[in-house]
């Protein structure tokens, strides 16, 4: 008779979510949309995604990622969601630096099947991408954001930044060197070069807010509000 094993469970971790996750709760539910649906770039192990589905109902939220084993982590972390999992749609990979995203035109079909429709998108998050990436990424993530989002959308963005040519914490200065190290291409981005990339794109800086662990919220608002 052949031995059955259990199935593996793919669910990554990572300690900091659990620290930040209220912190970035309360920002979201006072500035996102009341409804429609949170695009989440780079969502990484899911996490954030079954925790804030789970908080910030009617709203729904999409994780993305391009990492095919973030991207299993995510599905893994929907799966033992439930039954809150109505919150969540199935995470897709998305690239942020590609000129059109999958849920411009033509969305994945196990997405559609959950009833994900083109237009629904209210918001984008992005956490902790920006400065682990090429700058590339950052002008991909404008762009998009430019395209989809609707007049009053809301973009999303924390972790560390520079503020007036300077860093906020010595530990940020630490970790700036740190990340172009090991790769010159990363680091962590001035604001000021963020907002004005955001500004090209029609999103214009709504507030700025201190978080712990020397992180920032910012918020950007598409422009012309219904």
């Amino acid at each position: 008779m052949e031995r059955g094993y259990p199935q593996a469970d793919l669910r990554q971790y990572a300690p900091a979510t659990q620290r930040n996750r209220e912190p970035i709760l309360t920002v979201l539910k006072q500035h996102l949309p009341a409804t429609g649906t949170v695009l989440e770039i780079a969502s990484g192990t899911g996490e954030h995604a079954v925790f804030f589905s789970s908080q910030l109902a009617p709203r729904k939220w999409l994780p993305t990622d391009v990492n095919p084993l973030a991207l299993d982590s995510i599905a893994a972390w929907r799966e033992h969601s439930q039954p809150g999992i109505d919150g969540v749609y199935p995470p897709i990979f998305l690239d942020v630096t590609v000129p059109q995203w999958p849920v411009e035109v033509t969305p994945p079909e196990a997405l559609q099947e959950t009833g994900f429709e083109v237009g629904e998108i209210g918001a984008i998050a992005n956490m902790n991408m920006i400065h682990i990436s090429p700058w590339s990424a950052c002008e991909g993530l404008m762009n998009g954001a430019g395209r989809i989002l609707p007049p009053g959308g809301v973009l999303y963005l924390y972790g560390p930044f520079q503020r007036d040519g300077k860093h906020t914490a010595p530990s940020n200065a630490a970790f700036d060197q740190s990340l172009r190290s090991r790769n010159p291409e990363w680091g962590v981005r001035a604001l000021e070069a963020v907002t004005a990339l955001a500004a090209q794109q029609g999103l214009a800086l709504e507030t700025v807010i201190s978080m712990p662990a020397n992180n920032l919220s910012v918020i950007f608002r598409k422009g012309d509000r219904p």
